[in-house]
């Protein structure tokens, strides 16, 4: 049978007829009556055999996967260990002639050779700006602007502190209101408050992450100083003093890796402007004025660059993992408590990134009735709360949401 078509004010009719014997068939749609055409039609594409009706399509499938080409590409030996980065075109040379394979690390592309397990580096530093809100890391060298990197300093570890001090306190005086509270045991002990342990301990992950793609030499970071006041009270002297046992265990650290240089904020405010740069009053903006024009003078002081050669961002967030609790803050019906928390969902690392079969490149969050939440890469949107272990394939790690921002970019958007 064959199906006649009419259209008619764009309208298809169709009218069956029996043509000999066979199956039924349909003719192909005309120019005018495709779905652009046609008023009121549905833009949306055909689904695939065995797809539900109202299955969510991934929001993600387009964006998920924001890999972009650096201006230079990361290196590394057949030992794992960082080289000089090689231009775009030099890298895929080297892949199509067998001697090297790619390698991803966490959008960011790589290639390892496989038949070189040494070579000769130059002098590549890594400039340091940190913020309060936000903080910025640029890896340079006399030649080429090789990275700047943008992230979310930790900021919400005081609260929650805070939140487990009360529970604890309330638990005691609900189940043993006549107990003496302990001594404290961590007075005149060295160690970092917990708020300032995280902040500082993040930037030295992201440190360590950029010391397996880039052979960074020296390290110059902009000196954070706390001026205390005598007979101001305790209050003002006590605020800034975590401030400065966190940086000055932030040094050490770091000294252990390479070559440590601090330098003033007025030296780096001075230097900016004798290249003729300008900062954004806009701390919050994800743009190369905000935050990493600092980090790219203060790498500039070791490499002697004065004309930036590479404006693109590449942010880094940190995922904020709910730590087990011995139970809910608030019961549930009948005073009932239940467990809250952890870093394992059905025995999965939380913040994993996996491949799902219908979503594509997601990360596990958490988990309810034996389902895990998954969640978009770049934006930290939850896709499902529904989704199952058995549809996920573990590719590797993840403690960051990660993504590119280019200056081009941006331009584009807002005009």
């Amino acid at each position: 049978m064959v199906k006649i078509s009419t259209m008619t004010a764009y309208k298809s009719h169709t009218k069956p007829v029996r043509a000999g014997t066979g199956r039924l068939k349909t003719t192909e749609p005309t120019a005018r009556g495709r779905a652009k055409y046609v008023a009121n039609a549905s833009q949306v594409c055909n689904r695939y055999v065995g797809q539900p009706r109202r299955e969510k399509l991934p929001v993600n499938a387009e964006r998920q996967r924001q890999r972009r080409e650096p201006v230079m590409v990361p290196t590394l030996s057949s030992l794992q260990k960082p080289l000089m980065p090689c231009s775009p075109a030099r890298a895929r040379e080297l892949v199509r002639k067998g001697r090297a394979v790619r390698k991803w690390f966490k959008g960011i592309l790589a290639i390892q050779m496989l038949d070189r397990s040494e070579g000769v580096v130059q002098q590549v530093a890594c400039g340091i700006d940190p913020g309060s809100k936000r903080e910025a890391m640029t890896v340079q060298s006399k030649q080429h602007t090789y990275f700047n990197e943008l992230s979310d300093a930790v900021t919400w570890v005081k609260d929650r502190v805070e939140v487990r001090r009360n529970m604890r306190r309330a638990r005691r005086f609900r189940k043993t209101p006549c107990r003496t509270p302990r001594a404290n045991r961590n007075i005149n002990s060295k160690r970092l408050p917990p708020s300032t342990k995280s902040r500082w301990q993040a930037k030295l992950r992201i440190i360590n992450f950029l010391r397996k793609l880039y052979p960074i030499t020296d390290y110059v970071v902009e000196d954070i100083k706390a001026k205390t006041w005598k007979g101001s009270g305790k209050k003002w002297n006590k605020s800034f003093s975590p401030l400065e046992v966190g940086k000055a265990w932030f040094y050490d650290e770091v000294s252990k890796l390479g070559n440590l240089i601090t330098k003033q904020g007025w030296e780096t405010s001075e230097r900016r402007n004798l290249l003729g740069f300008k900062k954004s009053s806009a701390k919050m903006a994800e743009t190369f004025d905000a935050h990493n024009v600092d980090s790219w003078v203060l790498a500039s002081f070791v490499t002697g660059k004065s004309v930036i050669d590479n404006k693109a961002i590449f942010r880094m967030i940190p995922l904020q993992l709910h730590r087990r609790q011995l139970h809910r803050f608030e019961p549930d019906k009948g005073g009932v408590r239940r467990p809250y928390g952890g870093t394992l969902s059905m025995g999965m690392k939380r913040g994993s990134v996996v491949n799902h079969t219908r979503l594509g490149r997601v990360y596990i969050g958490g988990t309810t009735r034996e389902k895990v939440s998954l969640h978009d890469l770049i934006t930290g949107e939850r896709l499902t709360k529904c989704g199952s272990v058995k549809d996920c394939s573990f590719l590797h790690f993840n403690n960051w949401r990660t993504s590119w921002v280019d200056e081009y970019e941006l331009v584009s958007s807002n005009g």
